[in-house]
């Protein structure tokens, strides 16, 4: 009985892993069936309705492959030693004869925004270069070359505009609005990096108004993007998910991973015209030199408002000089605009035509007050200021006629200008007011950068000419100053704190 259950159960058992592997079987099969078929449509539908590749199908007819070539000239001299001064002098410069041209090559990227052949892309892409060669991609798969010139180039903006004269009609790319785009939106990047034409990436973008300054890039306002740029990229497209240009791919750092940038197609917008028009931007230009308001400064120059920048000087014979702007004025408003910031504000005035006119609301002595500018155009060389420099290390020792009003933030001495001081220190002829002559070496000033030869301007918002101009403006319970420097011709603006001194 015991057996026959056993066998019975053991037999029910058998017969129900048959019809349980059967209908496992069967439900494998369905499974695989279904994922097939579900895979097949997942697929389908992954790329009917991948927002990226609708984008790239659309956009990348119109941007273009562009190769630069130039001519350097290499020594092919048979002497060894053609650099050497005594080689020089014996045979002169005849090994000059001994040189060839070698052409140099490179590749960039660039995007088409008129029909009629316009296409945008990066200075550095097409600057100085001899040849410029544009690969158009046709609708049915080729690809036909064309030579460009330019039109147009901009090195503060690192934009230039070149020309192809195609057969007929080209696709071009519509320019978003890049003041909208916001941290964290998806980005798509078309370039040629290393030569691979049409590489797609995607990323985010991760940041925006950075600014980057360094020995061939000196530019505020970038867009941040992780999307992959490398070089080959520089004047391609970075495009947000509606396939709008909003940023033209520029600069990458090379040590690091997803740190890629690009210009704000809406700064595009602004030079494309005048690039075209007339080979440059025209740019209006105000004439000062302005640093960013920190708290101490604002407290200094009673200013309550949060942003603005301060005037720390004004060109001779500029815009700003003529409309009554003074150093120490703290700009919290243009055109009915609060100004944010310094980067800011350059921006906004490198938007407006030569000739038009700003409205300004400054803070000058705690007071609020409105000054209209008519903007010069920004000359080739904006600043042009020139200045002997001055000498290191005192010379004499104190005397009567000095103040040690700053010397609990490390500068020991400030004297009146006087003929041997002009002399020593090399200051401009006619040069007046105070001068420092004594900085501790282990002090704040120091840290700062004050250094003996400065000419002292403002204290704490205050214009500084005498040593009792000096003595009333510093209050020995304060912790911090703020000082108005000049050096070399050039006028910068300096807060302290209170350093202990051996």
């Amino acid at each position: 009985m015991m057996m026959w259950n056993c066998v019975s159960a053991r037999e029910r058992l058998n017969s129900g892993s048959r019809r349980g592997a059967f209908a496992l079987g069967l439900l494998a099969f369905a499974l695989a069936f279904g994922m097939l078929n579900s895979g097949t449509a997942l697929a389908v539908s992954s790329s009917a309705s991948n927002p990226i590749v609708a984008i790239v199908k659309k956009t990348s007819p119109a941007v273009v492959n562009i190769d630069v070539e130039t001519k350097a000239r290499r020594s092919a001299s048979p002497f060894p030693f053609d650099d050497d001064p005594i080689f020089r002098r014996f045979f002169g410069d005849a090994f000059k004869d001994f040189t060839r041209s070698v052409p140099m090559k490179g590749r960039g990227s660039g995007f088409i925004v008129t029909k009629d052949g316009q296409i945008l892309t990066n200075n550095h892409v097409v600057n100085g270069v001899d040849k410029i060669t544009v690969s158009v991609s046709l609708s049915d798969g080729s690809k036909k070359t064309y030579s460009a010139r330019v039109l147009g180039s901009d090195p503060t903006y690192d934009l230039a505009v070149i020309k192809i004269d195609p057969d007929g009609d080209l696709p071009v790319l519509e320019l978003g609005n890049s003041d909208e785009v916001e941290p964290g939106e998806w980005v798509v990047a078309i370039g040629n990096p290393y030569g691979f034409e049409h590489s797609v990436t995607a990323g985010v973008i991760s940041a925006k108004d950075r600014s980057i300054h360094a020995q061939d890039v000196n530019f505020d306002g970038f867009l941040q993007t992780d999307a992959a740029i490398n070089p080959g990229n520089s004047g391609g497209p970075l495009l947000n998910m509606d396939g709008h240009v909003v940023g033209i791919n520029t600069a990458i750092i090379p040590y690091a991973q997803g740190l890629g940038f690009a210009i704000p197609v809406n700064m595009a917008k602004e030079v494309m015209n005048d690039l075209v028009s007339y080979g440059k931007v025209k740019r209006g230009w105000l004439g000062v030199s302005i640093q960013q308001v920190t708290p101490e400064i604002a407290r200094a120059y009673g200013v309550k408002e949060e942003g603005g920048a301060i005037v720390s000087d004004v060109f001779a014979d500029s815009a700003a000089e003529k409309a009554g702007v003074r150093r120490g004025d703290v700009v919290v408003e243009i055109n009915g605009e609060k100004v944010k910031d310094v980067n800011w504000f350059v921006q906004k005035v490198r938007t407006l035509a030569p000739g038009s006119t700003a409205t300004l609301q400054v803070v000058r002595e705690g007071k609020r007050m409105t000054l209209r500018v008519k903007l010069d155009q920004r000359p080739d060389s904006a600043d042009g200021r020139t200045g002997g420099k001055a000498p290191r290390g005192r010379q004499g020792g104190k005397n009567s006629k000095s103040s040690e009003a700053l010397d609990d933030f490390g500068i020991d001495e400030v004297a009146p200008v006087t003929s041997g001081l002009r002399r020593q220190y090399r200051l401009a002829p006619g040069t007046e007011g105070l001068v420092i002559v004594d900085v501790d070496s282990d002090s704040p000033a120091s840290a700062a950068g004050i250094r003996e030869g400065d000419l002292l301007h403002q204290v704490n918002g205050r214009d500084i000419r005498t040593l009792d101009d000096l003595n009333k403006a510093v209050r020995g319970e304060d912790s911090s100053v703020v000082l108005m420097i000049e050096r070399e011709g050039n006028t910068f603006i300096v807060s302290l704190k209170k350093g202990g001194k051996d």
